[in-house]
């Protein structure tokens, strides 16, 4: 697996792929602001919360245990579940992991793995690039906490309507990362059909939504689609090599 040759510097081409996540990031937090808001945090606290834990259903569910007066083992506990598909996440990046690659960037990269710099980090080809995570982290990380500081400020002022209408960015930054793949795969193509469809079948059937929750849901898609997709479409040797 060769590395990625450019002229430009991994850490500014993070950065710019950084930004419209940073965008969504920050739209989605300042909804996650109120909800801490209502959970009696300050701006500070929240701003230090987001920083930890950059996820949202994670984060949600976070304040809402929190509001609740929940003790600290039913929060850590409730937070590993929600955000256990980091682990496949982890897994899939460390197939990307440069051999002689240091340990404190292991560390540093394996602290920050969400959905979007996930999707970002495993659609360039060849070992991964620490520095070009650290230029997404630049700008995404810091627009979470910050937008989570203003909510809280803010509260309620700003209407329910515009606080979601602002959330869309982030499904359309979600499209701009599986769309260009599809294109070029039609194993990736299929799986994100596929993907849509079950996850559509899970929310729409009564008796499979009551009985897994949506963090469930993406666990279980997300490991057996993998998996046929890997048996249906295997790749050989040389073709990874060859990205």
């Amino acid at each position: 697996m060769a590395n990625r040759a450019t002229t430009k510097s991994p850490f500014l081409e993070g950065v710019r792929d950084g930004v419209p996540i940073a965008l969504g990031y920050f739209a989605v937090a300042f909804s996650l602001g109120i909800a801490a808001r209502n959970a009696g945090l300050t701006a500070f606290q929240g701003f230090f919360a987001s920083m930890l834990c950059v996820a949202s259903a994670g984060e949600y569910a976070l304040f809402t245990l929190i509001g609740a007066g929940a003790t600290y083992l039913e929060v850590a506990l409730l937070t590993l579940i929600t955000n256990a598909r980091y682990f496949l996440m982890s897994c899939a990046l460390s197939q990307r992991i440069d051999p002689r690659m240091k340990g404190i960037h292991r560390y540093l990269v394996g602290a920050v793995v969400t959905d979007e710099i996930f999707g970002i980090t495993i659609a360039r080809p060849g070992y991964m690039e620490p520095a070009y995570n650290y230029g997404a982290i630049a700008v995404s990380v810091p627009a979470w906490a910050i937008g989570t500081a203003l909510g809280i400020l803010m509260g309620n002022l700003l209407p329910a309507r515009i606080v979601s209408a602002l959330s869309v960015a982030l499904y359309g930054m979600f499209l701009a990362i599986i769309i260009p793949p599809a294109k070029k795969s039609v194993a990736v193509a299929l799986c994100v059909v596929v993907g849509f469809a079950c996850s559509w079948a899970f929310g729409a059937v009564d008796v499979l939504a009551a009985a897994i929750s949506p963090g469930t849901r993406t666990i279980l898609l997300t490991v057996l689609l993998s998996a046929a997709a890997a048996l249906i479409f295997p790749r050989k040797e040389d073709e990874t090599d060859a990205q």
